[in-house]
């Protein structure tokens, strides 16, 4: 009777995560499938690099070779096309570019592209080759990049002092190709008054900026914040959500999960809570 009764239930909706995992659960694959889960989403998770990292560090990157990413995203798709996608840390050109083609060959949703090149640690997720590949071959198919204060700068090769250089960064981005720009505003302009309680997240759709405001949640900040914000828009795309709505929630769930942060030891970076409903 039980499975019966299952087998009646509608299916929910499903994102997928094209990324690298981390063994310690709070970034990568293991931090959207999380938020997937928050969100009540079924994660599908494509993997495109072994990271030996911690909380605080990262000690080894290595790739899958791209036709096994490419086979997963052939496999997952024979059985259930993803409603929404976002990519992470894809590692190098040859990934970025089997992963591009994968999504148009079978159609697949635009992505929410996290543009992961350099972890906190400071450790490249990207190689150069394959930040040109991004910008070449996965931008132009986005339906939103998500770049920090950093990752706008060196996309766009301007330095980002203040509202008008981010509003002209977004605008240098946007001219790669992608729908549209979302710079995160959790890392302060350089121009930011010192213990500023707001951050501002700017969007760029082409036409019109849209600031979405929220509390700046105190402390310095925690592992896999990027990675679960990609994840939780995506996972309200997914559940139909229109995009301006997909950022506040995400915005909101990521408030929650930083407010009841944790560490796992005293040399820890603090770890998401993503028990959190959004």
């Amino acid at each position: 009777m039980a499975n019966a009764t299952a087998s009646k239930s509608a299916p929910p909706a499903v994102a997928m995560t094209i990324a690298g995992g981390d063994p310690g659960g709070g970034a990568g694959i293991q931090a959207d499938l999380k938020t997937f889960a928050a969100y009540r989403v079924h994660g599908f998770s494509v993997l495109t690099a072994v990271i030996a990292q911690n909380s605080a560090r990262v000690d080894r990157v290595a790739p899958v070779a791209p036709a096994l990413v490419a086979a997963q995203i052939a496999t997952l798709v024979a059985e259930r096309r993803p409603d929404a996608l976002k990519t992470g840390a894809l590692a190098d050109a040859a990934i970025v570019r089997a992963v591009a083609r994968a999504i148009v060959r079978f159609k697949l949703p635009a992505p929410i592209v996290d543009p992961v090149m350099v972890a906190t640690s400071g450790a490249r997720l990207l190689d150069p080759a394959g930040a040109r590949a991004l910008v070449k071959s996965l931008l132009p198919i986005a339906r939103l990049v998500t770049p920090n204060l950093h990752e706008a700068e060196a996309l766009s090769g301007i330095e980002i002092a203040g509202p008008s250089a981010a509003r002209a960064a977004a605008r240098a981005i946007s001219r790669l190709g992608p729908r549209a720009v979302l710079i995160k505003g959790g890392h302060p302009p350089r121009d930011a008054a010192a213990g500023s309680r707001r951050l501002v997240d700017l969007l760029f759709d082409g036409r019109a900026f849209t600031e979405f405001s929220a509390p700046r949640v105190s402390g310095a900040g925690a592992h896999g914040t990027g990675c679960a914000f990609s994840a939780a828009i995506a996972a309200g795309l997914a559940r139909g959500m229109a995009l301006d709505e997909a950022i506040v929630a995400a915005q909101r769930y990521l408030g929650r999960a930083l407010r009841a942060a944790y560490r796992l030891a005293p040399a820890g970076r603090p770890l998401l809570a993503h028990g959190v409903r959004p």
